[in-house]
């Protein structure tokens, strides 16, 4: 039973009782591994737009699907949207500008989620819905409002922007 101290939050009794010094050693680190594992994994798509890595289609795929939302001139959108994903993915996975990343990277899901992909409904799967554009923003923002943490770059410098 949870035991209640005046003017304190009352802890919750844990299920498995056991685990609970597992939880409070990996606490401190799973702001991090979803900061770090978020950036890592945002950064192949935009090395697909900007280095044609990971078997990327040719660069006139791209320029032709920016030009098809009517973004112009698409090259420069396709640049600057493998840059949100590389660099962005790059700075958030390291804790660096970490607010500045996550407001780009969360601008960029907003517009896909409202204008490219809301007509297709709701589940990623098989129309390219909001599902994950959704996910990736909400994610995002999350380091817009709570930072880097105690474990990133910015901490490191002293400087939380």
């Amino acid at each position: 039973m949870a035991t209640h101290v005046a003017g304190q939050p009352a802890s919750p009794t844990l299920i498995f009782p056991g685990l609970g010094a597992l939880y409070s050693s990996l606490s401190p680190y799973m702001r991090p591994l979803l900061r770090l594992a978020a950036g890592l994994i945002l950064m192949p798509h935009g090395a697909q737009k900007l280095f044609g890595w990971f078997g990327a289609p040719p660069t006139d795929v791209y320029v032709k699907f920016f030009g098809n939302l009517g973004l112009t001139p698409p090259e420069a959108w396709m640049t600057f949207v493998g840059c949100v994903e590389f660099f962005g993915g790059l700075l958030l996975a390291i804790g660096l500008l970490t607010r500045i990343a996550a407001t780009a990277i969360t601008i960029q899901m907003a517009y896909i989620v409202f204008f490219i992909n809301w007509s297709n409904g709701f589940f990623w799967t098989p129309k390219a819905g909001i599902e994950y554009p959704l996910l990736w923003g909400i994610l995002a923002f999350t380091f817009i409002v709570t930072g880097g943490g105690k474990l990133s770059v910015d901490s490191a410098l002293g400087r939380e922007i």
